[in-house]
C-alpha cells in the first residue's frame, strides 16, 4: 500500500485549515497516526512534520486564526489547538550530536533527514495531506505488512543515540510485532546497562506504557532473558515474571482491563519495603506508591472476606490483591461499600467523655461490624451496648 486510506481524522475541517495555512507541499502527517491508520486502528494523536521553521508556523497559523502553543519550541514543536483535538507540528530535523539521553538537533528541509533520526521503520512513514501518498524511506511499509519491528539502520547506533529506545523496542514489538528482531535483541542485550544513565521518570513511564498493553508477559520474560529487566527492575526474578503471566490470565478470565500498577506489583515480591523502594526509584506518584505498598501486604486470608477487604483497603487495592492471590474478584465487582451506621457523637451521648476513648470504641465496633459482614443498624446498637457494658 502506497497511499493512506481515508479515515475520519484525515477529513477534519480543522486539519484542512492547517494544511491551507502551511501549504500542502510543506506539511506531512507522520508517525503513529499514519502507522495506526494503515493497520486499521483508530488514530488518537495527530502529528505533523513541516519544512517551515517554528516561527513561520506560529505566524502562518496566527494569520489563519489558529491558536498555537510553543510546547517544545527548542526542539521545533508547536501545538495547534483545535476543538476536535490538538495537532503537534514539528519542523524537520537532523541530529547533530547525541549522548544517549538527549540530542542536539539542526533544522532541515529534507523529509528523509527527519525520517533518519526516528527509531523504527514503522514510525517513519509520512503521508501527503492532499493525496495521502506515503513517503517511506526505510522500508516501513514492508515491515508493517510483515508485523516486524526494526530499527532504522544499525540497531546499536540508534540505541546509543537514545538509550530509552531499548524499552521502546520491547513495547513496540509487543504491540506491532509477531517475532523478535535478532539484531535489535542483540543490541538491546549488549547495551542494557546504558539504561542506568536515564532519568528514572522516563524509565518508569516507559515501563508503565509497556505494562498497560493487553499481554506483555512474554515480553517481560524476553527482557529478563536478555538481561534488560534486571537493569530497570532488579527485584523481579523468574517467579515474579511468571506471576505476571498468571495475573494477565486472571484479568482476561475476569474481563478486567489491564492496569500498569497492578502488573508492576506482580513483578515485585510481596514485601512492603521493596514496593516503597521501587516507587521511589521510578519516581511514582504518592498515590501509586501507596497502592504498590498496599498490594504488597496481600495474604491468602484476603480471600475469606472480599467485601471486608474492599471496605478496609479500597476497591482498587482489594481487586489487585484478590487477583494476585488467585482468588475470584467477582464478589467486589460493582460492589458499593456501605456506610458505617454509627457516629462518635452517639457514643458521647451515652456518657463516654470526648477524646481518644471514643475513637477507640468506634474503631472496635466498626471492626466487629466488618467481621460480621456489615449487619444492620440494630446489630450495631447491640455492639455499642456490649462495649459500654465492658467499660
Amino acid at each position: 500500500m502506497t497511499q493512506l486510506p481515508k479515515a475520519d481524522w484525515t477529513q477534519r475541517a480543522s486539519l484542512a485549515k492547517l494544511v491551507e495555512a502551511l501549504g500542502a507541499e510543506d506539511i506531512r502527517w507522520v508517525g503513529g497516526c499514519v502507522r495506526d491508520t494503515l493497520l486499521g486502528h483508530e488514530a488518537n494523536d495527530i502529528d505533523a512534520a513541516t519544512r517551515h521553521l517554528p516561527a513561520t508556523v506560529i505566524d502562518r497559523c496566527k494569520d489563519a486564526g489558529i491558536r498555537t502553543v510553543p510546547t517544545g519550541i527548542d526542539h521545533g514543536t508547536i501545538t495547534a489547538i483545535f476543538e476536535d483535538g490538538p495537532v503537534e507540528i514539528t519542523t524537520l530535523r537532523r541530529d547533530v550530536a547525541t549522548d544517549g539521553r538527549r540530542a542536539t538537533i539542526a533544522f532541515s528541509e529534507e523529509w528523509q533527514d527527519d525520517a533518519a533520526r526516528r527509531d523504527f521503520t514503522i514510525n517513519a512513514l509520512y503521508a501527503h495531506p492532499d493525496t495521502l501518498a506515503i513517503g517511506d524511506y526505510f522500508g516501513g511499509l514492508e515491515d508493517l505488512a510483515a508485523r516486524r519491528v526494526r530499527f532504522i539502520g544499525d540497531a546499536a547506533t540508534r540505541i546509543r543515540e537514545d538509550h530509552l529506545r531499548i524499552l521502546r523496542y520491547f513495547r513496540f514489538a509487543t504491540r506491532f510485532g509477531d517475532d523478535w528482531d535478532e539484531e535489535a535483541s542483540r543490541a538491546c542485550s549488549e547495551l542494557a546497562a546504558t539504561l542506568k544513565g536515564l532519568s528514572r521518570e522516563r524509565v518508569g513511564q516507559e515501563l508503565q506504557n509497556l505494562l498497560n498493553l493487553p499481554d506483555p508477559s512474554a515480553t517481560l520474560a524476553r527482557m529478563r532473558e536478555l538481561g534488560v529487566l534486571e537493569e530497570v527492575l532488579p527485584e523481579s526474578g523468574r517467579r515474579e515474571v511468571e506471576q505476571l503471566a498468571t495475573l494477565v490470565g486472571a484479568e482476561q478470565k475476569a474481563g478486567i482491563a489491564p492496569d500498569p500498577m497492578r502488573r508492576l506489583a506482580a513483578l515485585l515480591p510481596a514485601i512492603v519495603s521493596v514496593a516503597e523502594t521501587v516507587a521511589a526509584r521510578l519516581r511514582l506518584s504518592r498515590r501509586q506508591r501507596d497502592r504498590l505498598m498496599c498490594v504488597a501486604r496481600r495474604e491468602l486470608a484476603d480471600a475469606k472476606h472480599p467485601h471486608g477487604l474492599a471496605y478496609v483497603v479500597g476497591h482498587d487495592c482489594a481487586l489487585d490483591r484478590l487477583l494476585l492471590i488467585g482468588s475470584d474478584p467477582a464478589p467486589i465487582m460493582g460492589w458499593q461499600a456501605p456506610t458505617f451506621p454509627l457516629k462518635g457523637g452517639e457514643i458521647v451521648a451515652r456518657g463516654v467523655g470526648k477524646g481518644p476513648e471514643v475513637a477507640r470504641m468506634l474503631q472496635r465496633i466498626e471492626k466487629r461490624w466488618i467481621e460480621e459482614h456489615f449487619p444492620p443498624r440494630t446489630r450495631v446498637e447491640e455492639l455499642l451496648e456490649e462495649e459500654l457494658l465492658a467499660r
